[in-house]
């Protein structure tokens, strides 16, 4: 498998994710998995146009990626990123390893709890970090390679 990175930012494509993370892993491929996005052509088309010539794009669906990586596995160096945990758990349900993700940018709203600087929870969110965590996945909030990591577990009691 060549997903090198798993990451949760609110913002998905931006400056960090581009010239941070990208260079970090030497990702040749992003692929967006939120079903609200692929059904948006132009927050597709502009965020189209936020990456670099030289890295692909694709965005799908939690549904249609588990659909599509059944019968092409992914050969590129890739980063898998998503704007909340909910599509991570589908992935997780569906058989889709992930053993690893950092969560990035979870921007704070009347709705969320703040749990570190840049990260905002609902309720229902912590409940899925937790059984993310309870399946062992680690989890680690990040949002820059040059901060350190935290343990999701560490701000979320499991």
């Amino acid at each position: 498998m060549s997903v090198k990175f798993c990451r949760i930012d609110d913002r998905l494509i931006h400056g960090q994710v581009v010239t941070t993370w990208v260079n970090v892993y030497k990702i040749e491929q992003v692929i967006i998995i939120n079903k609200a996005v692929e059904q948006d052509k132009i927050q597709s088309s502009v965020l189209k146009m936020s990456v670099p010539p030289n890295i692909k794009l694709h965005i799908f669906s939690p549904e249609k990626f588990l659909e599509i990586i059944d019968k092409n596995p992914i050969t590129r160096a890739t980063m898998l990123l998503f704007s909340s945990p909910f599509d991570v758990e589908k992935l997780v349900i569906a058989g889709y390893p992930i053993p690893k993700l950092n969560v990035g940018g979870m921007r704070g709203n009347e709705t969320r709890t703040k749990i570190t600087k840049a990260v905002f929870v609902t309720p229902e969110e912590r409940k899925v970090f937790e059984r993310l965590m309870a399946l062992g996945m680690d989890v680690e909030i990040q949002m820059v390679p040059s901060e350190a990591p935290v343990k999701m577990s560490e701000v979320i009691r499991v």
